[in-house]
């Protein structure tokens, strides 16, 4: 579903994770580099040097293996554990990851991305919009605000500029933020 700053946490951010033909909600507490690592993925954003992530996805390639899916397999004091589903052609591998990296990997490849029923019993939310409790779990809103009013006074053409600039600097948030604000004028014409 995306990324949110995580409000319990300073530094960190809320990977949510959402069930295919269903309701609930995942939210996974992740570190600021591998948010940025899934966010540039997500929002189709190009940085100037290749990102870990990018770097594994072009091993494997060299080396024909792929990732053909990821399971999140295992919920332990609030910390999820993952496992990437490889294989070389000849032989299935199953590696341990940390969920960030699995998700972020996935996202590369293209792969689908399990998770046990046990694990969405556990820790699934199930948001209705007609629930109080939307307030208390707040960070599953989306990072970045779609026509935030800190971009209203910039042209388009500055506001191209401004992303450029972002991904230059490596600021993929600031690049997310510029081009929701792109995305709403273009709706809204």
């Amino acid at each position: 579903m995306g990324i949110s700053y995580s409000q319990t946490q300073s530094g960190a951010y809320a990977l949510i994770l959402i069930e295919e033909n269903g309701e609930r909600r995942i939210p996974i507490i992740i570190g600021g580099f591998e948010a940025q690592a899934i966010v540039i993925k997500l929002e189709n954003l190009d940085p100037p040097r290749p990102l870990t992530h990018d770097l594994f996805k072009k091993f494997a390639d060299e080396f024909n293996i792929s990732v053909i899916e990821v399971m999140i397999n295992k919920l332990e004091e609030g910390v999820f554990f993952s496992k990437l589903v490889c294989n070389n052609g000849k032989k299935e591998y199953s590696i341990d990851s940390r969920t960030s990296d699995a998700v972020a990997i996935a996202l590369r490849f293209g792969c689908p991305i399990f998770i046990s029923e046990e694990i969405l019993e556990k820790a699934g939310i199930t948001i209705n919009p007609n629930d109080a409790e939307i307030s208390a779990i707040s960070e599953v809103d989306s990072l970045f605000e779609p026509g935030s009013a800190k971009y209203d006074s910039y042209s388009d053409e500055e506001l191209y500029k401004i992303i450029d600039e972002a991904v230059k600097t490596e600021d993929y948030e600031r690049a997310a933020a510029v081009r929701d604000e792109i995305e709403k004028r273009k709706k809204s014409k």
